[in-house]
């Protein structure tokens, strides 16, 4: 893994080990290939005009700022259209009082969390002492939405779960596709649209020789002298995040921010976004406009034609400002899979889409999240300086259905610990529905469910903690809690394609809608999900923009 080539061939979109997309090259997609900007750049502002005003009449609307949002919104206005979008959460383009626009990972505050009084981090303790604390209520950017037994990480602003994520940028094993996207084209997948994805979203890959020396990637060459030892295959994967920026990060020669632990709650230079990428691309063509904080809560038929689009404006505090009504020629639902699929589902129960079909709410996993720390021996320490951005993992998909993410814990002190997001192949598919006498939508996911994700990630830990005479930590998740089986930060389905949709995307019974995000892919991508998103968002906007435009 030393060939420093390693940075033209993800350029290129050349296989290495399976992980990096195509076989075709990107550049042959030169024509649709979005120009990234610099990561360490502030993120994108715009100078378009002003929230959407009730009364508007648009050629089409998008519902969210995500990855299949911002590729239907770039591609449409280069094709001539003109798109607005509609974001619940906020723009992210104003630095707060201490000059940052994002808070950091160590220390949350009101720009944190989405309309909570009290954070939720994934790691709720640490060396037995709980770790949220109280927080005032305000359109923060990571929404940690509890519901049926689970808790769903979001990202909420302009660039969605862009804006919090990890950045792992990781295309499926050919030979997985199949149990992905079933009813997709695996060849045209590989050859064209997972390269432009790539390319779209500025993938690269780090340094292997500057993996290999430099401090704050200790933990993760732990995490491989473990995973080896035990004869698992470590492979490194691709990121979006300015792997040159990081270097200056560490020589101290530009502001710190991976470095810094930043990653859950923002990233303020290094990590290229969607709001450096396909958001910037689309604002640049002069035909996309955004509306932050307005949440659309109806669509429906109009009498002349197209939809009538129903939106609250809120203010920083969750309040509602105003109703608006706009009339949008088509929708594209990209709020995300829970997003997508809960307002799909309230649709069709109230009346408002009648003839959306019943595959509408089914499908929906949580691609077998689930997380575990092992407790070192003092002679493998970790680092007390972990960079926030994972660039490798544990590959056991084919024999024991989990790929372990070997993440940092970056808090500033030592503490002796191997961290891991697991996916695992967990069968188990969650449904939303309609409860009338609430009000609301639910999932029936159940905590149980989790199960066959801990026996799959046991697969690899189990043997590894044999080997290095270790153990699991328990004092991460709650007193005397291993496994972190409660939660997910890749909600999947809902709103499955060839199901619920056509195998394009369009909504069954109601011409001009169209789902393009990540609720048509039904639970599971047996890796990180964005590229996939993006990539299925790719295929599906051209084949939309060639036939039904």
């Amino acid at each position: 893994m030393g060939d420093k080539s390693l940075h033209s061939k993800v350029s290129r979109g050349v296989s290495r080990r399976g992980f990096i997309a195509g076989t075709g090259s990107i550049l042959g997609a030169a024509a649709l290939t979005v120009n990234v900007t610099p990561a360490h750049a502030e993120p994108a502002t715009t100078t378009a005009p002003g929230p959407i005003e009730s009364g508007a009449r648009v050629p089409v609307l998008v519902i969210g700022t995500g990855y299949g949002g911002s590729v239907a919104a770039l591609r449409l206005a280069q094709a001539g259209v003109p798109v607005h979008m509609a974001e619940m959460g906020m723009a992210w383009d104003t630095p707060g009082s201490d000059g940052k626009i994002f808070a950091n990972t160590t220390r949350p505050d009101y720009r944190s969390y989405w309309l909570r009084t009290r954070t939720k981090a994934p790691l709720s303790n640490f060396l037995g002492f709980p770790i949220d604390k109280d927080v005032p209520r305000y359109t923060g950017i990571l929404d940690a939405e509890e519901m049926g037994g689970i808790i769903v990480y979001q990202g909420r602003g302009v660039g969605g779960g862009s804006l919090v994520n990890g950045g792992m940028a990781v295309t499926p094993k050919r030979q997985n596709f199949a149990a992905v996207l079933p009813s997709v084209d695996a060849e045209e997948m590989y050859r064209t649209y997972y390269p432009r994805a790539n390319a779209g979203l500025g993938v690269g890959l780090i340094d292997p020789a500057w993996f290999e020396t430099v401090d704050c990637y200790q933990f993760a060459r732990v995490g491989r002298k473990h995973a080896q030892r035990s004869g698992f295959p470590f492979v490194f994967v691709p990121d979006v995040y300015d792997w040159d920026y990081m270097k200056q990060e560490v020589a101290g020669t530009v502001p710190k921010s991976a470095v810094d632990g930043e990653i859950l709650y923002g990233n303020n230079a290094g990590k290229k976004s969607l709001q450096q990428t396909y958001l910037a691309a689309a604002r640049a063509t002069g035909k996309v406009t955004i509306s932050p904080l307005h949440r659309v809560t109806t669509v429906s038929p109009s009498d002349g034609g197209g939809y009538t689009v129903v939106m609250e404006q809120l203010s920083t505090s969750g309040d509602v400002l105003a109703t608006k009504t706009v009339t949008a020629g088509r929708v594209f639902f990209a709020a995300g899979s829970v997003g997508t699929s809960k307002l799909l589902v309230r649709l069709k129960a109230t009346g408002a889409l009648p003839n959306l079909n019943d595959e509408v709410g089914r499908g929906w996993g949580d691609n077998g999240n689930v997380m575990c720390g092992r407790a070192n021996h003092m002679w493998d320490p970790t680092g007390k300086v972990q960079a926030s951005i994972p660039c490798g993992g544990i590959d056991n998909w084919d024999a024991g259905g989990a790929f372990a993410e070997v993440a940092p814990l970056p808090t500033g002190i030592e503490t002796y610990a191997s961290f891991y997001l697991s996916i695992t192949k967990n069968p188990n598919r969650a449904r939303f529905s309609w409860n009338a006498a609430a009000g609301k939508v639910e999932l029936d996911w159940q905590t149980a469910w989790k199960q066959p994700s801990i026996d799959m990630a046991k697969t690899i830990f189990d043997k590894i903690n044999a080997k290095e005479g270790t153990i699991y930590r328990t004092d991460l998740f709650g007193t005397n809690k291993v496994w972190g089986d409660h939660l997910t930060y890749h909600p999947l389905g809902g709103a499955v394609l060839d199901k619920a949709t056509d195998n394009y995307g369009r909504l069954h019974g109601h011409p001009g809608l169209y789902v393009i995000d990540g609720a048509l892919i039904p639970g599971n991508t047996s890796v990180n999900p964005f590229v996939t998103i993006t990539a299925l968002a790719e295929r599906n906007i051209e084949k939309i923009i060639a036939t039904d435009l």
